[in-house]
């Protein structure tokens, strides 16, 4: 019974790591986006080093709390999608370190900031 339960457990946590491809790379532009209205639940925080131990700087989420508390208090803050940041602001692929993407965060006025996303966390399209 156990070794059924923790299959099961298995499984549940898979599927729910496989759902968490949400973002999306542009392979023209570079830019990163999330849509608005995805259809699971996802929480994606991107790194100040690519490492998940490091300061976390950018969160995005589908959960409403999270959001509006900016409850991992990251630097760049806490959104529902990239549609929902300051106008003029974008974040741009610049490549890969190891299992995260190296981005910039840049802002409207033209200030850069680089943070790091897990790799499971989007797809190049």
């Amino acid at each position: 019974m156990n070794k059924i339960l923790t299959f099961v457990l298995f499984l549940l946590v898979t599927s729910s790591a496989i759902g968490q491809v949400v973002g999306r790379v542009d392979k023209k532009t570079k830019e990163f986006t999330i849509a608005p209205d995805q259809p699971s639940n996802y929480t994606i925080l991107g790194y100040q080093y690519p490492n998940i131990t490091t300061r976390k700087m950018i969160c995005f989420s589908s959960n409403v709390n999270t959001v509006t508390d900016n409850s991992s208090k990251c630097l760049l803050g806490a959104y529902f999608d990239t549609d929902k940041m300051k106008v003029g602001d974008k974040i741009l692929y610049l490549g890969m370190a190891g299992s995260f993407a190296k981005m910039n965060y840049v802002t409207g006025s033209g200030k850069k900031i680089l943070f790091y996303l897990p790799k499971s966390s989007f797809a190049i399209k």
